[in-house]
């Protein structure tokens, strides 16, 4: 019997890295695929000997030919935090259509499942929570989030409509805050841009009063949602993510604690849209899927901890670490 070939779109990116072990791992046939834009080629250079590993340096956005047979396609494709979608915005809003139009065009053709993978940003900054995937999002569309939130939002409706329209299979994820080893350390999202100032004897910045909340989850827990929506028969929005919700305040003190920092908490102005809340329902993760979060935060917060010590001195003062505070104001 032949291996099953899976398509995995933003396979050198932290996500995507992952994503590209679990189905090596299951015995699968992975083709990864990235523009490196934001992907580093680091994240999947152990998989590069491996006979059943492909990679295809390609942009999702312009065209996109894989020759062979194609049971799976994993879209993440996509910049995914602030710092990213803030400074290239046309290339984010790029990837969420042309690209998904491609790629769906694609899984058509070779007659392939896909599962896109969107994100909890198309809830916007929500008046429901926790938030339930039939919550339509309270979202500013000309806001400096907008970039990536209405690309997420546009990329579910043409999604949907290949569904509808074409029979297409396919799965929709909604991905909440996700950790673990291979973050940029610099990529403006809280919990690196924490460690990283922890480790640079920087204090820590905390937007706003703190108040605002996250729900962290460990990556491993979310590849399981991923791999086991996929093969699922469930074809509306999932949402994937740990329930454990945590103000942003809160979280800093884990970290100073974690670090063992001397360095102080302090704060600045809230950026415009930042959400106020964000929690996640995996009420239809647990019953469709059986799946819920195994890893507790302290035990997955160690290992990412440990992982960002391990990076040379050159990657942790990268002087870039600072352009956060530039692009969300």
């Amino acid at each position: 019997m032949s291996k099953k070939r899976i398509l995995i779109t933003g396979g050198a990116g932290f996500l995507g890295s992952h994503l590209c072990d679990r189905y090596i791992k299951e015995g699968y046939q992975v083709i990864a695929m990235d523009n490196l834009i934001t992907g580093d080629l680091k994240n999947i250079e152990h998989l590069f000997k491996h006979p059943d590993f492909e990679f295809s340096h390609s942009d999702v956005s312009k065209f996109v030919h894989v020759p062979g047979k194609l049971d799976y396609i994993l879209h993440f494709a996509s910049p995914a935090s602030p710092i990213d979608y803030l400074k290239i915005p046309i290339q984010t809003l790029k990837v969420g259509s042309l690209g998904t139009h491609n790629l769906l065009g694609l899984a058509l053709a070779k007659k392939a499942r896909i599962l896109v993978a969107s994100t909890s940003e198309v809830y916007g900054d929500p008046l429901v929570h926790p938030q339930i995937e039939e919550y339509y999002g309270n979202v500013d569309p000309v806001g400096p989030r907008g970039v990536y939130d209405e690309a997420k939002r546009f990329q579910e409706a043409m999604t949907m409509a290949y569904h509808t329209f074409h029979g297409l299979e396919t799965r929709i994820i909604r991905i909440f805050n996700t950790y673990g080893p291979r973050m940029r350390l610099n990529d403006g999202r809280v919990l690196p841009a924490f460690i990283g100032q922890a480790l640079r004897g920087e204090d820590l910045t905390v937007f706003g009063d703190g108040s605002q909340t996250r729900s962290f989850c460990y990556v491993d827990d979310l590849v399981e949602g991923i791999y086991r929506l996929l093969l699922s028969d469930y074809h509306l929005p999932v949402n994937i993510g740990n329930p454990d919700e945590i103000t942003i305040l809160q979280f800093a003190e884990e970290i100073v604690k974690l670090t063992g920092t001397t360095q102080k908490i302090i704060r600045k102005p809230l950026p415009i849209n930042d959400p106020k809340q964000r929690q996640p329902d995996i009420t239809k993760a647990k019953s469709i899927l059986k799946w819920e979060p195994k890893v507790n935060r302290a035990e997955g917060l160690k290992i990412t901890y440990d992982y960002f010590k391990s990076l040379p001195e050159d990657v942790l003062f990268d002087r870039n670490h600072k352009n956060f505070e530039h692009y969300i104001k």
